[in-house]
């Protein structure tokens, strides 16, 4: 019996610390962490860039020893380009917690993404198999912040052509963390650095109806280029261009590298000259690869801190967070549709294309193992989609579900029916441990 006792205990304290980071929820226009204002502070994290994929999750070893420079650097939040979901990411994930930082996480390899070139082909059922074990995958943790549906797939006017496709995956993405009843992690897009049509892409995430739209819009930015200026660099009048946009914002990669980086935009970043349309952003990016744009070298389990690193540490060192909700946008809601103005913006309707058939069943199976780094990909393999999916009509949920909750509701604020209160381990935790408390004294709890 006391064995069982212990074996209890123990379990209500393994559950306890799990559960002790705090998920971030969206509310008209930010990010909060409980009531308090969330601004990301953040770098990308991909050590061996494109030429050398690897899953820096599935490595606990260097996860570890790159925590200790993310803290020591102050951040809160990285942001993973590709993680392999044939692999565990427990030790990691937790490591990360721990230290209080957060994950971004773009669901798509190289190997498995939106083609901008062919994009109904690649949008297809082997596709979303893939992303949803990922989601699946990371769903779980509540230091997950927010899952990426894509990156740069339109870097022009023509490609704008891939937009409705980019949107259905988010759409896809957000009905598959209801229907599996996983916890509502924010998802949504990581636009390029253009201004071709970079406001186009934002207001087209944001409207139509609650089933449709995005969590929050990203996009990377290197047009602060030291030695610069809110005025100079032109942020001034992105956030002119944005303000009213009822979604969180934020960069997704910024740190221009043109001149010798200063970081002098972290000032501007997060001061309410910005932060009523803006939430933090990701310095691109902590470890050195052939782009020299490293924070770091890293070289076995050795890391070596290079001229940026001191740069950016001295900057969000002296520069807080502003009191107070930084006069976010708390109504949020969603935008018109923009209007077709070819080549610019080559979206000529606000239908989306509907769930191809055979992924369907991930809806109520789940979507099974991924595949990993070492599968075949998904481009032109499995089926596509046959059909318009009807605004608001919640068809990539099946039918059983499509009814329920605001997939047919038009958005009156950027929350409207996206975070049910995140039910974790803690009420358990705090039931059990009232429990034993009561049977056999608090001194239990200690073992």
């Amino acid at each position: 019996m006391k064995g069982k006792i212990a074996s209890l205990a123990s379990l209500v304290l393994i559950s306890a610390k799990r559960d002790s980071i705090t998920p971030i929820t969206v509310k008209g226009n930010a990010f909060f962490k409980g009531n308090e204002r969330f601004y990301i502070r953040g770098v990308d994290y991909q050590p061996g860039g494109s030429s050398k994929l690897a899953d820096p999750i599935a490595d606990s070893d260097g996860c570890k020893r790159d925590i200790e420079k993310f803290k020591d650097l102050g951040l809160n939040t990285v942001r993973v380009y590709s993680v392999d979901n044939s692999k565990n990411h427990d030790e990691c994930m937790k490591a990360l917690a721990d230290a209080g930082i957060y994950l971004v996480l773009d669901v798509n390899t190289p190997k498995y993404a939106i083609n901008r070139a062919d994009p109904k082909r690649s949008y297809n059922d082997v596709y979303l198999q893939y992303i949803f074990a990922t989601v699946e995958m990371f769903a779980k943790y509540d230091n997950t912040l927010a899952f990426f549906s894509g990156n740069e797939v339109i870097n022009d006017g023509p490609s704008s052509a891939a937009a409705p496709y980019v949107k259905a995956v988010t759409r896809d993405i957000r009905a598959f963390l209801r229907a599996r009843k996983l916890r509502h992690v924010p998802v949504g897009y990581s636009a390029a650095d253009i201004d071709t049509n970079r406001l186009e892409m934002a207001e087209y995430m944001n409207c139509g109806t609650d089933d449709e739209r995005s969590d929050f819009f990203a996009f990377n930015d290197y047009s602060w280029c030291d030695p610069s200026s809110f005025q100079i660099s032109g942020w001034d009048q992105k956030v002119k261009n944005f303000t009213g946009y009822g979604l969180p914002l934020f960069l997704s990669e910024y740190g221009c590298n043109t001149n010798e980086r200063k970081f002098q935009e972290v000032s501007s970043l997060y001061s309410t000259d910005m932060t009523g349309v803006y939430s933090g952003g990701l310095v691109y990016e902590y470890s050195e690869e052939s782009s020299k744009y490293g924070l770091v070298k890293i070289d076995g389990s050795k890391v070596k801190e290079l001229g940026d690193y001191s740069a950016l540490k001295e900057a969000f060192d002296k520069t807080s967070n502003p009191q107070g909700d930084g006069n976010y946008n708390s109504t949020g809601g969603a935008n018109p549709c923009p209007k077709k103005h070819a080549p610019t913006w080559d979206v000529d309707s606000d239908n989306l294309p509907a769930i191809p058939e055979p992924a369907k069943k991930y809806m109520t199976q789940g979507a099974g193992k991924g595949q990993g780094f070492e599968g075949d990909g998904s481009m032109e393999a499995g089926t596509e989609s046959t059909a318009t999916a009807s605004p608001g009509s919640g068809s990539s949920v099946p039918s059983s579900t499509s009814s329920t909750g605001a997939a047919a509701t038009t958005s009156e604020g950027a929350a409207a029916s996206l975070y049910a209160p995140h039910i974790g381990l803690a009420p358990l935790v705090a039931s059990a441990a009232t429990v034993l408390s009561t049977l056999f004294g608090a001194s239990l709890l200690l073992l």
